[in-house]
């Protein structure tokens, strides 16, 4: 018998749900100085994560689930490590390269079109997946569940740029 790829565990930080309680954190991380804020905690929320293996975040429960993600740099060739929100979609996560609204995709995104194989860690399990770019309806219907928060409304508003999302699936 073949093994089976997988599943994801649940994340013990973060919710898919907007909660009331949570709402004034969404609109701060919505603002440009709220982006700012947060974009400089990244890396210290990255350092969180990797100590954990993806067990706690610095945003705590605030915040949308979040995962590390293991890619290979595409120019590099080594191990580039990078912690990102991310939805449930079945029996794959989605992530969207949204990179704060910039005008440049995010360095994870063009890793995984270089390599699309990765590994994610959530809860203090590593998950081999494969990535795959989201395109036509599919895209859409994702991009939209991005947009019902309203952080990654702004970041859409700020790059003229098409927000690439990647499906991540076990492999």
């Amino acid at each position: 018998m073949a093994d089976m790829p997988q599943a994801f565990p649940e994340a013990h930080w973060g919710r898919e749900d907007i909660s009331p309680l949570f709402k004034p954190a969404y609109a701060f991380a919505s603002t440009a100085l709220g982006s700012r804020v947060i974009k400089a905690l990244v890396p210290l929320d990255r350092r969180v994560l990797r100590a954990t293996n993806g067990k706690s975040t610095l945003f705590g429960p605030t915040s949308m689930p979040e995962l590390l993600l293991t890619t290979t740099g595409c120019k590099s060739g080594q191990p580039r490590i990078s912690a990102l929100s991310y939805l449930r979609d079945g029996e794959a996560l989605i992530v969207l390269g949204s990179n704060f609204g910039e005008q440049r995709h995010p360095a994870w995104s063009a890793n995984l079109l270089a390599n699309p194989e990765a590994v994610v860690a959530i809860n203090g399990i590593d998950v081999p997946v494969t990535a795959t770019l989201v395109t036509g309806p599919d895209r859409d219907r994702g991009l939209q569940r991005f947009l019902a928060y309203p952080m990654y409304q702004s970041y859409r508003t700020r790059t003229d740029r098409e927000l690439r999302l990647f499906a991540l699936t076990p492999r």
